[in-house]
């Protein structure tokens, strides 16, 4: 693929991983002149992609283009929290330095120190702690007090590595064990000792930490989110891993643990960079722990990362506010609504609450008279402006009269007409109440004035008698028979007008069974005239109602209605029809694993066995003392096939010999060993003239009851029986019975 192919591409889908993955190794093997470019143009959209950065500066060390190395840095390292980047930072700094003797030396100490303020929390950060130690320790001393200097730097840094918990702190405590016995034994012991306890907590702490930072992808790029499962996932890890950080588990200083929260924020939002309540999330744990500055900067941050979010904008706005600077969030709220034009109408509604709020009530009016020229403005802008008034300037005069000014340009709107009477309600002003009903329902089309209808009968209800609110009821189902109702039917009363205007907030006149009932009626109703209609027509006619003649010469509309024609009353009690497969609904719900299991099951042929039965048998059979057949199975399994109880009348139990077709019983010495014979004839059916036989079954040949602890009490009495006439018969494993008789 060549270059142009791979830029058209990403053009396409700018956030398509692929395409980034597959330009940015095009970069790799281009000249560093036209793989610059493609760099910039990946980092524009993937501003927080560590791997990029570092090939793009990778790229310029490779041809010793120090100076755009240096910009490079200084645009992506502060934003970057990675340790591969960082370390090709200090191999950069350490490169520029190595000619430059002490005052080199210096500069690099400076870079390390720097790189380890920023990622020494990291959990892979340990090689870099190694780095620096062994930096350190390759320094030259020409003197005595400048190697006390140099030991001292080196303590303190091993120092603050034992107490990080990072991977390679089991490495890190043996190699200060080494240093401090290699400077003094008898200065180690105190040192050791103190530091112990702290190390065995940052490893133990470590441990746990672990476990969060598995669960990240560290390659995944920043995109926006598009609900995918695996963003999902890692939006929980890093929630849970934030989470975990916060409670402070290894018991450090404040500032330790905020320095290591806030590390971790900024690693979240290398990955999150494009989820506003990542950003939200770390300004308010800033601005909640007293750093407000710190908490304006995540939020100027996160404008700048998501210019089009306007919820994090108002997030700010009031953050600006509440602190006392009313002129910078005013200023945030102007960049909302910026010329006016292209403002939405939630900015101008909250724009003039905010300036009710700063700056007045003159304020907010001049704002809303600017508001209403605008083309984007609403009913919405009417209705917030007119509650403002009413509630908190108490002003009802103001409010009525901004109503009525939005009834002009609104009186189509359902939502305005019904939001100005329940102001008008507030005021009890039932007069202007109906007459603002008689207004919008002349004017508003049927398939609009549904809603309008229901409130008008709820007024009647509270204000009018019965005769209004009879005469409302009639009114309504006139106005709206033409709207795809039958006409005579929506002349008519029903059971539901009743209901209707006998009920109160959630008292029903009637039980939730009659009111399903009258609800399916209802729809009944509606339908049923269609199907008749149906069947009455001539073979080769077609059926078409008043809907469906219009849809063929008028345009579709924006709602696409269901045909409810085709709808099936729920009934929890009918049975499923006959081509759907009840078991093949429950495959799909199965796991794999246990279809798979399912699979490799035999096939039973013959009648399925009652699975409560069979298992109730099994937990109160003893299988391990009973007779085994040369098959390996208990001849209890053997006597019959499954479910043969369920397929028995009621009654006496059979013997064993009726079960299997023989024509007598089979002895069984001591009642303790059994051998079948070769000549039984599985599910054979009884006989006719084996019916004597049932008839002189014994008492113990009858069912076994049902309670456990008397089964028990009955096989003992059995078992008793059976050791003193000197045989026993085994009946049904499946029927649990025992058959005696006298040998």
């Amino acid at each position: 693929m060549d270059k142009t192919s791979g830029s058209d591409k990403a053009m396409a889908d700018k956030y398509n991983v692929e395409t980034a993955e597959i330009l940015a190794n095009e970069a790799q093997h281009l000249p560093i002149a036209e793989a610059t470019p493609i760099y910039e143009q990946l980092l524009q959209l993937f501003p927080t992609a560590a791997k990029f950065w570092k090939q793009y500066v990778e790229a310029n060390m490779a041809v010793n283009n120090d100076d755009a190395t240096k910009q490079i840095f200084s645009r992506c390292l502060l934003n970057c929290l990675q340790i591969p980047l960082w370390r090709c930072y200090i191999r950069f700094i350490r490169k520029s330095n190595d000619k430059k003797g002490i005052e080199g030396q210096e500069e690099t100490k400076k870079a390390f120190e720097f790189m380890l303020n920023y990622i020494g929390a990291d959990i892979a950060s340990g090689p870099v702690w190694t780095e620096y130690i062994s930096f350190l320790k390759s320094l030259p001393a020409l003197n005595a007090q400048e190697e006390s200097q140099r030991m001292t730097a080196v303590r303190k840094v091993y120092q603050k590595a034992i107490i990080t918990p990072t991977h390679h702190i089991e490495q890190i405590w043996k190699d200060y064990e080494n240093f401090e016995n290699s400077v003094s034994r008898q200065l180690a012991k105190g040192l050791i000792s103190e530091y112990q306890p702290k190390y065995t907590s940052a490893r133990a702490v470590y441990r746990e930490r672990k476990k969060y930072f598995d669960e990240i992808d560290w390659n995944m790029l920043a995109v926006p989110p598009s609900g995918a499962n695996k963003e999902e996932m890692q939006w929980m890890a890093w929630k849970r891993l934030l989470s975990f950080e916060k409670g402070n588990p290894q018991r450090i200083d404040a500032a330790s643990s905020n320095k290591r929260i806030i590390f971790t924020y900024e690693q979240c939002l290398m990955y999150m960079y494009h989820y506003p309540d990542i950003w939200y999330d770390y300004a308010t744990w800033h601005a909640k722990g007293g750093s407000i500055d710190a908490a304006i900067k995540v939020f100027q941050r996160s404008l700048k990362a998501l210019p089009d979010s306007e919820i994090l904008r108002y997030a700010y706005a009031e953050l600006e506010e509440s602190r006392g600077a009313i002129q910078a969030a005013k200023k945030i709220y102007e960049g909302l609504l910026g010329d006016g034009v292209s403002a939405t109408t939630l900015a101008h509604i909250q724009f003039i609450r905010f300036l009710r709020r700063t700056e007045g009530v003159e304020a907010a009016r001049k704002y809303f008279l600017d508001a209403r020229k605008s083309p984007s403005c609403t009913y919405h802008v009417y209705v917030a402006y007119a509650t403002m008034a009413f509630c908190l300037d108490k002003d009802p005069k103001m409010a009525h009269n901004v109503f009525e000014a939005g009834l002009k340009r609104f009186m189509l709107e359902p939502v305005y007409i019904l939001e100005y009477a329940d102001f008008l309600t507030r005021l009890n002003d039932d007069k202007n109440i109906r007459a603002l009903f008689e207004r919008a329902l002349s004017s508003l089309p049927p398939e609009k004035s549904v809603e309008v209808w229901k409130k008008f009968i709820q007024f009647e209800q509270t204000y009018g008698d019965l005769a209004s609110m009879l005469k409302v009821e009639q009114r309504r189902k006139a106005a709206l028979s033409g709207a795809g109702e039958d006409g005579t039917e929506a002349m008519g009363s029903s059971l539901q007008d009743v209901v209707s205007r006998y009920s109160f907030m959630d008292l029903w006149p009637c039980p939730s069974n009659d009111l399903d009932h009258l609800t399916r009626q209802e729809w009944l109703a509606k339908n049923i005239d269609k199907k008749v209609e149906k069947s009455a027509l001539p073979n080769g006619m077609t059926f078409l109602d008043k809907a469906s003649t219009g849809s063929i010469s008028t345009p579709a509309t924006k709602v696409v209605y269901p045909d409810t024609s085709k709808m099936v009353i729920y009934d929890p009690k009918q049975t499923p029809s006959a081509g759907t497969n009840a078991f093949d609904e429950i495959l799909k719900a199965t796991p794999p694993a246990l279809v798979a299991f399912l699979a490799n099951l035999p096939a039973v042929e013959g009648p399925m066995p009652n699975v409560d039965i069979v298992l109730s048998i099994c937990m109160q059979s003893d299988l391990l003392n009973g007779q085994i057949g040369k098959t390996g199975i208990p001849t209890q399994l053997q006597s019959g096939k499954t479910g043969i109880s369920a397929q028995l009348p009621a009654g006496p139990a059979p013997a064993t010999s009726e079960l299997s077709g023989s024509s007598k019983s089979h002895p069984v010495a001591s009642g303790l060993s059994f051998k079948p014979t070769n000549n039984r004839q599985y599910g054979k059916r009884k006989q006719p003239d084996r019916q004597e036989d049932d008839d002189t079954t014994t008492v113990q040949s009858q069912p076994l009851p049902r309670d456990a602890f008397r089964i028990r009490q009955y096989q003992k009495a059995r078992a008793s029986s059976a050791s003193q006439t000197g045989s026993v018969s085994y009946g049904s494993a499946f029927s649990g019975d025992l058959s005696g008789s006298t040998g």
